[in-house]
């Protein structure tokens, strides 16, 4: 059965509902009210100005199981919508297995944010320059929305399709976020870099993911790579991982995929940087995310985030 509880705000958002339950929830939205959680993004973004607050609000931070982190059958994860950044970056499948997410959730925003930001309102916000969105992909992730019509998935390839836009309606919640299993045949690794100006409350300039599969001679038998703050919308680049495979995965190699990804971004120019700047540093910010990636596919310890140890490389 349905259950919640409702409240008539005097603020900007004039009413809330807190659901209890999926189906609550997509009935509320279905009505209108657009999802809220952690509130990182859509209250930071009201107060700033950037958008009003909406006519209602539905509440989903207390819908069991959104906060899992658990197996799923095929050998991947499943993250629920409403896990935190901070619990990523903590988690000890997540470390062992997708440390290139742990990488990207232990720097967006500050201790706050991690705390009480969702992976799921970091997904369905859909910002170019979000930090897990690389490995997200790179790990093959697909998004788990429920609507007034049921279940379906959409790989966030194809979720996503521009600045705050993604092909999930309206009246779709996002309940969770899977991941493909760590490949059986090799040792695998991977991880986030980001081109960052400051430690705390940054976004990305340049970001890039990685994740690389070693035979047993050590030669590089599987890649994916994906830049972030380069282009519309987060993406793979094909020609960086064909430029990985068959390599050994040391400097020359990471080298030529870097300069695919430079060759594949569209980024724009802005305060935080130029076009030309941007391009020029995803070189740099993709080769070094693809040796770390390495690094830990051959077993060597690389600290979390990798993106405040990898300077020299």
């Amino acid at each position: 059965m349905s259950t919640a509880t409702s409240m008539t705000t005097s603020a900007s958002s004039r009413t809330y509902v807190e659901a209890r339950d999926v189906a609550t929830a997509v009935a509320a939205m279905s009505a209108g009210a657009r999802p809220i959680a952690g509130g990182t993004d859509l209250v930071v973004g009201a107060r700033h100005g950037k958008a009003p607050l909406p006519a209602a609000l539905v509440g989903i931070h207390r819908i069991p199981g959104l906060a899992d982190v658990a197996p799923t059958d095929g050998g991947g994860l499943r993250l629920g919508a409403l896990v935190t950044h901070a619990t990523l970056m903590a988690d000890p499948t997540v470390l062992a297995s997708y440390p290139g997410l742990a990488d990207a959730s232990a720097i967006v925003g500050s201790h706050a944010t991690r705390a009480n930001g969702t992976l799921g309102g970091n997904v369905m916000n859909s910002s170019p320059a979000m930090d897990t969105g690389a490995p997200l992909l790179c790990h093959g992730g697909v998004a788990v929305l429920v609507g007034p019509a049921g279940e379906r998935r959409v790989a966030l390839a194809d979720l996503w399709t521009g600045p705050g836009r993604s092909t999930a309606a309206p009246d779709e919640l996002l309940v969770a976020v899977e991941l493909d299993a760590p490949p059986a045949d090799g040792a695998s690794g991977s991880s986030y870099v980001r081109l960052q100006y400051r430690r705390q409350m940054e976004i990305a300039i340049v970001g890039a993911g990685a994740v690389v599969t070693l035979g047993a001679d050590g030669t590089v038998t599987g890649a994916k790579v994906a830049i972030t703050a380069l282009a519309p919308v987060i993406h793979r680049v094909a020609e960086a991982e064909a430029a990985l495979v068959g390599t050994d995965g040391g400097f020359e190699a990471a080298k030529a995929a870097g300069a695919a990804a430079a060759a594949a971004a569209r980024p724009i120019s802005d305060v935080r940087g130029s076009a030309d700047y941007r391009r020029a540093m995803a070189a740099v910010i993709t080769r070094r995310a693809v040796l770390t990636a390495v690094r830990r596919a051959r077993g060597e310890s690389v600290p979390v985030p990798a993106s405040d140890t990898t300077f020299g490389s």
